[in-house]
Parts: C-alpha cells; structure tokens; sequence
C-alpha cells in the first residue's frame, strides 16, 4: 500500500520512474565512490608492501587499473563535472 502524499505536494506519476532512475544512479555513484577510495588505499599499501619486496598485490592493482580503476575513476569525473554543470545551468536560470 503506496503512502499518501504530504498535503501541497504535486507529484505526478511521470515522476516515480525519473525519481527512481535518479535513485539507482545515485546508489550505483556512492558505490563507485567508495570503489576508488579502496583503489587509492589499495595502491597506497600495494606500493609500501613493493618496497619491502612483496610485489604481488601491487601486480594484481596493475592487472586491474585498466579494466576496473580507469572507468571507475572516469565514471566519478565524469559525474563531478555533469553536476557542477548543472548547478551552473540552474543557478543561470533563476537570474
């Protein structure tokens, strides 16, 4: 059973798909978020553990840059800069 609406809010039913497109990017960018934030810790270990002569994890980091910490990095830039652009374009508007 759907929860009724607060007084004075228009929601049309248009919106629920958009609201919750907007949801699962938002979930799927928070997740990439912490992604690169394990990358960073995991190079940053990776390379103290390589001079002390272990060299494994910080070969497993550089089998995984290209395919796993290159799009999710881009992914992350690409959000910042989509969102900053958009707050321009709606500060812009409301001049």
């Amino acid at each position: 059973m759907a929860e009724p609406s607060p007084p004075g809010s228009a929601t049309a039913p248009t919106s629920a798909p958009l609201a919750r497109l907007r949801d699962l990017i938002d979930r799927i960018l928070v997740a990439d978020v912490f992604l690169v934030v394990a990358g960073a810790l995991w190079f940053g270990l990776a390379v103290v553990l390589h001079g002390r002569g272990i060299d494994a994890p910080l070969n497993v980091f550089q089998r995984l840059w290209e395919p796993l910490f290159t799009p999710a990095i881009g992914l992350l830039m690409a959000a910042a800069l989509i969102s900053g652009g958009l707050g321009w374009w709606q500060r812009r508007g409301q001049r």
